[in-house]
């Protein structure tokens, strides 16, 4: 048996619910029991005889502004979250935002945004906006972490919640661990993973350490923490939104696209198009009461 999640952060409604019953009937799908997980918020409804594709692309396709997951009934449950940091758990693109502190954020950002569509080598990518920070005062980061760096909405529920029920946590980055440590410590990730800027004296010496911390690293990872820890890979979450996200996402139990780019949304069994970070806490059937909110 599997379960489709309907996750609605205006409002779910009876018709809404019925519209996607009425496509996974004519998608070939049996269905079963229908469970309210918050009311007019979340709502499972148990199915059978239809692929978690065709499952997820017939609710789709009926414009329900909700998101949809499907997942074996088995392993709903995750006991590893690993999450992209930039645009995923915070709000910003941490080298776009210390590029405007060095008074070139348009030329980077073009270069981020290129190489999270996955357009550009992301090793590449990363060496040629670094080397462009040269010479920028260290201070900088402090300042940018201050002034720029946000959490995204649902962030430390959900890690927190996903933590009190047994769960182990890392945020995997392409980004710097001068962010990177201090965002995992504010939501509560368990381990960070991320690369690490050079500084010379009290400038930045515009390269970073090698090797980088890219999409084999994220899936290397993901596969190394589940070994240590015992987790079958069907019990894990990945999310992010940018191309360097896609190895792990497409490993994961469950491999969720975030606002993302639209090559990583293909290549996931889920997106976050329309809530917030607690909608995975919805996907594992996990109801508002239970969260840890902070």
């Amino acid at each position: 048996m599997q379960i489709l999640t309907l996750v609605a952060p205006e409002r779910l409604s009876q018709a809404d619910v019925s519209a996607a019953s009425d496509a996974l009937r004519a998608a070939g799908a049996t269905l079963g029991a229908r469970r309210w997980i918050d009311a007019e918020v979340a709502v499972d409804l148990d199915i059978d005889g239809v692929a978690a594709p065709d499952a997820r692309r017939a609710v789709e396709a009926t414009g329900i502004r909700a998101d949809v997951f499907v997942q074996p009934a088995a392993t709903r449950a995750k006991r590893l979250i690993i999450a992209d940091m930039d645009s995923t758990m915070i709000t910003v693109e941490c080298i776009d935002e210390l590029a405007d502190y060095a008074g070139i954020k348009p030329q980077i950002a073009a270069v981020t945004e290129a190489a999270m569509r996955g357009e550009l080598d992301f090793a590449e990518a990363l060496d040629a906006r670094v080397a462009l920070l040269e010479g920028l005062p260290a201070a900088a980061i402090d300042q940018c972490h201050a002034e720029r760096v946000r959490l995204m909405s649902g962030a430390r529920t959900l890690v927190r919640t996903m933590h009190a029920r047994g769960s182990h946590s890392v945020l995997v980055s392409g980004g710097f661990t001068a962010f990177a440590d201090r965002v995992g410590e504010a939501i509560g990730f368990a381990k960070v993973v991320a690369n690490t800027l050079i500084i010379a004296g009290d400038r930045l010496a515009g390269t970073v350490a090698k090797p980088i911390v890219d999409s084999d690293t994220k899936l290397r990872t993901l596969r190394a923490e589940a070994a240590a820890h015992g987790i079958p890979i069907a019990a894990t979450l990945a999310v992010g939104d940018g191309a360097n996200d896609i190895p792990m996402i497409e490993a994961a139990g469950l491999g969720v696209a975030y606002h993302a780019k639209p090559k990583t949304e293909a290549a996931a069994a889920a997106a976050v198009r329309y809530g917030d970070l607690t909608t995975l806490l919805y996907a594992q059937g996990i109801a508002r009461a239970a969260w840890v909110e902070s």
